[in-house]
């Protein structure tokens, strides 16, 4: 299956030359940019988005806005970020093994390439599976967060298509990818993920990272702090996380 979208007449390859083209016309220092956001920039910052959340999380356990059980589904929903994104690039291995597109500018000349070294099969984008994994998880965790992780993602996967090292249909592969793991996969991540985040907030250390102050309430005489219970009250997926950090 090498030979997909090889032909110069493909849309792929047309919608490819005009967006990478946008690379070749712009000024020097905006490709560097592009460069690092494409490369590190734009997940990094989806990662700080599910950092952010687990600490509005835990800082909502310690003020006695939600009980234990609601701070433990949240954070289960957050650490499936990283566990989705990790699978659905695992997942994509045999995919880029099965196809063996080349990469777009081993295959046509006059792309601007910004980034040297990308040797390996090009469909479907590592990049754009791994972001829109954790994006997609992270709207499972946090609504607001989620959307916006959503839009950095979708982002990530057009800034490969800038830098020449992808095709369109790379990129909407891995979204495509990346979706159906984290969307698919969350009620068995949760199901595993819930009661284990809670079995390791009862573990000292461990747990204080987690839960923060929270994770102590099964030392406390099991007393849950309810006093704010609305904060808990919507499910904000399939896996029965509350959006707490709304």
């Amino acid at each position: 299956m090498a030979g997909l979208a090889e032909s110069g007449s493909n849309p792929d390859v047309g919608l490819l030359f005009e967006i990478n083209g946008l690379a070749e016309a712009a000024p020097t220092w905006f490709d560097r940019i592009m460069e690092y956001v494409g490369e590190y920039g734009l997940p990094l910052v989806i990662v700080a988005l599910g950092l952010w959340c687990l600490v509005r999380v835990r800082r909502l356990g310690r003020d006695g806005l939600a009980d234990r059980e609601s701070v433990v589904a949240s954070v289960a929903a957050i650490v499936w970020m990283p566990v989705a994104a990790l699978l659905a690039v695992i997942v994509n291995i045999p995919i880029r093994g099965f196809v063996e597109r080349p990469r777009p500018f081993m295959t046509h000349r006059g792309l601007e390439v910004l980034v040297e070294g990308k040797d390996d099969f090009s469909f479907v984008s590592d990049h754009a599976t791994l972001a829109m994994a954790m994006a997609v998880a992270l709207f499972l965790a946090h609504r607001k967060f989620g959307v916006l992780a959503i839009l950095l993602a979708v982002l990530a996967g057009l800034s490969r298509v800038y830098m020449g090292v992808h095709y369109p249909t790379d990129v909407a592969g891995g979204f495509a990818l990346g979706t159906a793991v984290a969307l698919l996969l969350s009620p068995v991540a949760m199901a595993v993920l819930t009661p284990l985040v809670g079995w390791l907030g009862g573990v000292p250390g461990i747990g204080r990272l987690l839960l923060g102050d929270v994770a102590r309430e099964d030392h406390d005489g099991g007393a849950a702090r309810t006093d704010g219970r609305a904060a808990g009250d919507r499910p904000a997926g399939p896996g029965g996380a509350r959006d707490l950090a709304a």
